[in-house]
């Protein structure tokens, strides 16, 4: 009689804890889940892009595309301590949804057909253009200006190339590690320009210890669309994900972000329309 005591207190105690193992799991959020609120949000940005996605040394982080990311992740119900950060590079982005790393991406994101057949988007939530970056007293002010010039882009991107084939053959490229090599030859002299996106080269310029050196020519090379990737097929969480958007450009809370982290040498354009592509 004992035995079956201990025997039938061990069952309860078991169904207890399976029990409270699937609530426990039920809570989670892991890039996968269809809930929102009551764990984890993982979101996809860059580490290294000042103004857009940063790391800062204390471990936080910054720059409009994690702003918006903030907005956008309280809208589905999650708050600022329950976004969890993930590094990710831009050729890692669609693997990263594939994989279910992330709920979603945020990370200067230009939606492109190529990218559609992989992954699905939101928005667009920023119209950006590829753009020369130049010293604030630069006689440097149209694309030929640069025949003859040093053009300095990152290694790998083909911002600079396609500069000099389409509006300055002769300009003369260097190709370095990082944005953070070509600003500080351009603050040397050691180069004369730098091209990328405006929205990354004003987030540069925007920092303390470069502020008030530089301008935007304002060329508008190129027409970047910057989305939020989302996993093929969950067109659920682009619905939710638009919603937030249209709520974040109504409320001015997006202009704020513009303000805050571009800096007065950005001349944005205004929110796009969700679903509206500039080619």
């Amino acid at each position: 009689m004992k035995l079956r005591k201990v025997t039938a207190a061990s069952a309860v105690v078991l169904a207890l804890a399976v029990t409270a193992t699937a609530c426990g799991g039920d809570k989670k959020d892991d890039a996968g889940s269809s809930g929102s609120g009551g764990g984890k949000i993982k979101i996809g940005i860059k580490y290294d892009q000042p103004g857009l996605g940063l790391k800062q040394p204390d471990g936080s982080f910054s720059g409009f595309d994690v702003d918006v990311a903030t907005y956008v992740a309280k809208q589905l119900g999650y708050k600022p301590s329950q976004i969890e950060w993930v590094e990710t590079k831009s050729a890692d982005r669609e693997n990263a949804l594939q994989r279910g790393d992330v709920k979603f991406i945020a990370a200067s994101y230009s939606i492109t057909d190529e990218r559609k057949q992989k992954v699905d988007f939101a928005g667009p939530y920023l119209l950006a253009h590829q753009d020369l970056l130049v010293k604030k007293d630069s006689k440097i002010s149209k694309g030929t200006d640069l025949n003859g010039k040093r053009l300095c882009s990152v290694t790998g991107s083909t911002s600079a190339q396609n500069v000099q084939k389409s509006i300055a053959p002769k300009a003369n490229l260097r190709n370095l590690p990082g944005y953070s090599e070509c600003l500080a030859g351009l603050q040397s002299g050691s180069v004369d320009a730098l091209t990328t996106d405006d929205s990354i080269l004003a987030g540069y310029a925007a920092q303390d210890k470069y502020k008030g050196q530089f301008k935007l020519t304002g060329l508008k090379l190129s027409n970047e669309n910057y989305g939020i990737g989302v996993k093929k097929g969950d067109s659920a969480t682009v619905d939710k994900i638009n919603k937030a958007l249209e709520q974040m450009v109504s409320d001015k809370s997006w202009d704020k972000a513009v303000a805050k982290n571009f800096g007065s040498a950005y001349k944005n354009e205004p929110a796009p329309k969700i679903g509206q592509i500039v080619k």
